[in-house]
């Protein structure tokens, strides 16, 4: 089992970490749970779905990196699928505060990143800031999707995110998650490949400036990101937060960054490039390739 996760684990019921001991042995848990194990874990701790998000609350929670708050949150994604995506806020030292990753945004993409198509409920152990509830509205589950937090009532997001202006304010009809292939060609290794893929998959309705990065461990695992675009444009995530968020919760390091390959539209409105680069290097990565299509 991966360290951070000893203290939330010794916290647990025994019927329930009995039943997540299996899962979590290895330090190469994924960070979700398939449709099948949420039902396993289910039936063998007696707790309900939502009884058991906010039971597994406190494992999202410890995949929480930051330095600088020192404040963790976890979240859960709940797809359509039955399948459960960890999520948990990231910030960087040494970069902009600006490119953090909220609980909230990290649980959607890590869902996202993993072709979830839709969201139907997301569980957090802290109110949701006005930066993720729109965030979240850009979610082809639109303000119905379910928010759970601890000691209220189940309610929507279109509660907490009141005349709420989204995608559909702009006559946008290709929502975040919804299946999309832009099409863009590259050669390259499989590093290049990785970043083309989270290119023609990325959400970027707004300026059409998509973009996709992979990054490389030490041990030569490739994290893909994909550019997430927001009405609102501020609470847009970088592909690299995306790549980085993935990568932090699969358990791999980011001191082991090695080298990224960042793909984007060549001639387009936005750039990655240079955020990309200031960021990797205050993560002490300096080995960046960049691509126009």
């Amino acid at each position: 089992m991966h360290a951070r996760f000893h203290t939330a684990f010794s916290a647990l019921s025994m019927e329930l970490a009995t039943a997540l001991e299996p899962l979590l042995r290895h330090n190469d848990f994924p960070a979700f749970f398939t449709a099948a194990e949420v039902t396993r874990l289910q039936q063998e701790s007696g707790l309900s779905a939502d009884a058991l998000a906010f039971a597994l609350l406190p494992l999202a929670a410890a995949c929480s990196l930051a330095p600088v708050s020192h404040f963790q949150v976890g979240a859960i994604a709940r797809g359509i699928s039955g399948n459960w995506y960890f999520g948990a806020n990231m910030e960087f030292i040494g970069a902009p505060l600006q490119q953090t990753v909220h609980a909230e945004q990290s649980a959607v993409t890590h869902a996202w990143l993993r072709n979830e198509r839709q969201l139907e409920a997301i569980t957090v152990n802290y109110t949701p800031c006005g930066h993720c509830r729109q965030f979240m509205n850009e979610l082809n589950s639109g303000v119905q999707l379910a928010v759970h937090l601890p000691g209220r009532e189940v309610a929507s997001l279109g509660h907490y995110l009141p005349d709420a202006f989204g995608p559909r304010d702009l006559a946008i009809t290709t929502l975040l998650m919804d299946q999309v292939d832009h099409g863009y060609q590259a050669e390259g290794d499989a590093l290049t490949k990785y970043a083309l893929a989270a290119m023609n998959q990325s959400h970027a309705p707004y300026s059409h400036a998509h973009c996709g990065i992979a990054l490389e461990d030490a041990e030569g695992k490739i994290f893909p990101g994909r550019y997430a675009e927001n009405a609102a444009f501020n609470p847009s995530l970088p592909p690299l937060q995306a790549a980085l968020n993935l990568m932090n919760l699969a358990g791999s390091d980011h001191a082991t960054l090695r080298r990224a390959v960042l793909i984007e539209r060549e001639s387009a409105l936005l750039s990655q490039v240079d955020a990309t680069r200031a960021t990797l290097a205050a993560l002490g990565c300096d080995d960046l390739t960049v691509i126009a299509v």
